[in-house]
C-alpha cells in the first residue's frame, strides 16, 4: 500500500488531514487558481490532471506546490490502452510512459488509469490489450517510483471510457502484477451500486491506492457530467469509507466531481461546501463539544 503520513493520534482532531481536492471539482480554475484555492481552504492534498499541469508546465507546478506546502495525492490520467492497430497501441504506451514520468516529477506515486474501451466491438480483446499494456508499463513505472492505479468505471462507461467496469475486474487484473507496482483506485460514483463492493474492497486491501468521493444524483443529469456533491445523492459514502479504512487504506480521500453546474460556481464557494459535506457525509459524526478548528 502507498504510505501516507497520518500525524494525528486522534484522526478527527484535524478532520481535513486526509482531504484532497481533485482538480475536476473546480474545472474552470486554472492550475494556479486551483493550487492557491486549495491552500486558502487549508486542504492538504490536491489531485492533478495532466492537461491542467500542461497549462504552466511541470517545473512551475512543482515550484508552486512547494511554496504552498501542498501534497499531490494522484495524477490523472493514464490508460486508454485499446487500439485498432499495433502502431496506435505503441503510441498509447508512449503517452503513458510520459504520464508516469510526469507523476514522478510532480511528487506523487499514483498514476490513475482509465483503461479505455474497445475501439471496435471486441470488448474481450480490449481487456486483453489493457492487461498487456499494464504488464509492459508496470516495471517502467516501478523504476520511477510510481504505482499504476486501475480505476474501474461504472458500466455506463463501458462503451466509451473503460472495459473495466467492476472492482472485482480491477482487482483480478491488479493481482496479475506485483503488489508494489499495480493497485486499484476506488471511486464511489463508479462502484456504489455493486453488491460485491464491500467484499472486493476488503480483498483489495493493500492494493488500494486511492479513494474518491462524490454522489449519484437521481435522476442522473448526465452520464459523464452528472456527479453530485456529497450528500446530494443516494450513495452511502460513510459506509464505503468505513470499508476502505477497514481494508487498511489510510491515504488521501479525493473529492472528484464532474458537474457543469458546480463548475460554474465560484471555486471558493465550492470548496467550503465540499469541506462541510466531507465532514457530514464521509467522516464519522463528530460531537459538537469535541470539534476542534482544523
Amino acid at each position: 500500500m502507498t504510505e501516507f503520513s497520518q500525524p494525528d493520534a486522534q484522526p478527527y482532531a484535524r478532520p481535513y488531514s486526509r482531504l484532497s481536492l481533485n482538480q475536476k471539482t473546480v474545472n474552470r480554475w486554472s492550475m494556479p487558481e486551483a493550487l492557491e484555492g486549495c491552500a486558502r481552504a487549508q486542504i492538504p492534498y490536491i489531485g492533478l490532471w495532466r492537461d491542467k499541469v500542461a497549462e504552466i508546465g511541470i517545473s512551475a507546478t512543482v515550484k508552486r506546490l512547494h511554496e504552498l506546502e501542498l501534497k499531490v495525492s494522484s495524477l490523472c490520467r493514464g490508460g486508454f490502452f485499446p487500439a485498432r492497430t499495433r502502431a496506435e497501441f505503441e503510441t498509447h504506451l508512449g503517452d503513458n510512459r510520459r504520464a508516469i514520468e510526469e507523476a514522478a516529477q510532480l511528487g506523487t506515486d499514483v498514476l490513475v488509469l482509465v483503461c479505455g474501451a474497445a475501439p471496435d466491438r471486441d470488448i474481450t480483446g480490449a481487456r486483453a490489450m489493457i492487461a498487456e499494456a499494464i504488464g509492459i508499463l508496470a516495471p517502467f513505472a516501478a523504476q520511477h517510483g510510481v504505482k499504476l492505479g486501475i480505476e474501474p468505471l461504472h458500466p455506463i462507461s463501458a462503451a466509451d471510457r473503460s472495459a473495466i467496469v467492476t472492482l472485482e475486474q480491477a482487482v483480478n487484473l491488479a493481482e496479475q502484477f506485483p503488489l508494489e507496482q499495480v493497485g486499484v483506485v476506488i471511486d464511489a460514483f463508479h462502484v456504489w451500486w455493486d453488491p460485491k463492493v464491500e467484499g472486493q474492497i476488503a480483498r483489495a486491501g493493500p492494493r488500494i491506492l486511492g479513494f474518491h468521493v462524490d454522489d449519484w444524483l437521481v435522476p442522473l443529469p448526465d452520464p459523464l457530467l452528472g456527479r453530485g456533491m456529497m450528500g446530494d445523492g443516494v450513495i452511502e459514502l460513510r459506509r464505503l469509507r468505513r470499508a476502505v479504512d477497514a481494508a487498511g487504506y489510510t491515504g488521501p480521500i479525493e473529492v472528484e466531481i464532474f458537474n457543469g453546474a458546480i463548475w460554474d460556481e465560484p471555486g471558493d464557494t465550492v470548496l467550503e461546501r465540499m469541506k462541510k459535506r466531507y465532514l457530514e457525509h464521509v467522516l464519522e459524526p463528530i460531537l459538537e463539544s469535541k470539534q476542534e478548528t482544523p
